[in-house]
């Protein structure tokens, strides 16, 4: 990885030097825009709408419209601003985990210790940890002044950029103030199901579906070209989102809807599932392996019920041969 900040962490007298790295990646496959007719790269060009030539990027400005008048900045303005040359993470606060709004959360970037004696990191690293808070910062980075905060991710220190509090909308829809009333009944029946879909989160057991089925129609697309039928190679996976998604349109009624929803996850017919609930047939396997013959929903016998059950039938087989 490449750095792509470096500067130092103040809180108080104590300075942490520190390298910053980009902590998240695009997995998305990588398209192009193409002409139909031919395959040709579409490509765009910068043009000055006053002279139409086409603009290198170092020859290009930055402006703002204020009314009648542009503003041009240019690079060596924008450098001068004092925010800009700042190469600080400057702590205001240290807060609870619970009072930061995910909704305020931006870009993550690990921070590497930045001098040979890692000390103050390890400190820092630790104070957060063991008072379980978070810190709040200010920083600059590419030419915008940040707010962010500071936490502990392992034995890292991951630095989250924020909006400001103004970047946030505020919003207040008229169908959440209206006086529509949920029984008891309804409640129970939905924590039943949110109970039927509980589980412990591991990120890794889910996968960019839309991803993996763009790599298999390119992969498919180069071997078999324009004949490829599409058809033949989704047809399955469609039928199985046809079959997770059926009648949910014509359900109207709430409790009838819940009580469906709450049957098929019994009966592991649940839609969008994880890696390890697909495998395992819904929630994570536990280890024990199946037998694969009692159908779905249908408790298993106890030990003693069954011997008693096969003491009966020898009995009774036993009673037929002295008859006979």
């Amino acid at each position: 990885m490449r750095a792509i900040w470096t500067g130092a962490v103040a809180f108080g007298l104590v300075n942490v030097p520190v390298k910053a790295y980009g902590a998240i990646e695009d997995h998305d496959v990588d398209l192009h825009q193409v002409h139909d007719a031919d395959g040709g790269r579409i490509r765009y060009q910068r043009r000055c709408e006053v002279c139409g030539k086409k603009i290198d990027y170092e020859h290009i400005d930055k402006a703002h419209e204020d009314g009648d008048r542009t503003v041009v900045l240019t690079d060596e303005d924008m450098e001068a601003l004092p925010a800009e040359k700042s190469r600080e993470i400057e702590v205001v606060q240290f807060v609870p985990h619970d009072q930061i709004d995910p909704l305020m959360l931006e870009r993550s970037y690990y921070l590497e210790p930045d001098s040979k004696s890692p000390k103050a990191y390890k400190l820092l690293r630790q104070t957060l940890e063991d008072t379980e808070r978070i810190a709040i910062v200010r920083f600059a980075l590419r030419q915008k002044t940040r707010l962010g905060l500071l936490r502990v991710r392992g034995k890292v220190l991951v630095l989250q950029s924020m909006l400001w509090a103004d970047e946030v909308r505020e919003v207040d829809f008229p169908a959440t103030q209206s006086a529509t009333k949920i029984s008891d009944k309804e409640l129970k029946m939905s924590a039943a199901l949110v109970e039927q879909f509980s589980n412990d989160f591991t990120p890794g057991d889910f996968e960019d579906e839309y991803q993996l089925e763009l790599r298999t129609l390119i992969d498919e697309k180069i071997k078999q070209g324009d004949s490829l039928d599409t058809d033949a190679t989704f047809g399955d996976q469609e039928a199985a989102r046809d079959d997770a998604g059926s009648g949910s349109g014509d359900v109207i009624d709430l409790m009838e809807a819940l009580k469906r929803s709450v049957e098929k996850k019994r009966s592991g017919g649940a839609g969008n599932t994880s890696k390890s609930e697909t495998k395992s047939g819904g929630k994570k396997s536990s280890g024990k392996k199946s037998s694969g013959k009692k159908p779905a929903g249908k408790k298993a016998e106890p030990a003693s019920a069954a011997k008693d059950k096969k003491a009966q039938s020898t009995g009774k087989k036993d009673a037929s041969k002295k008859g006979a």
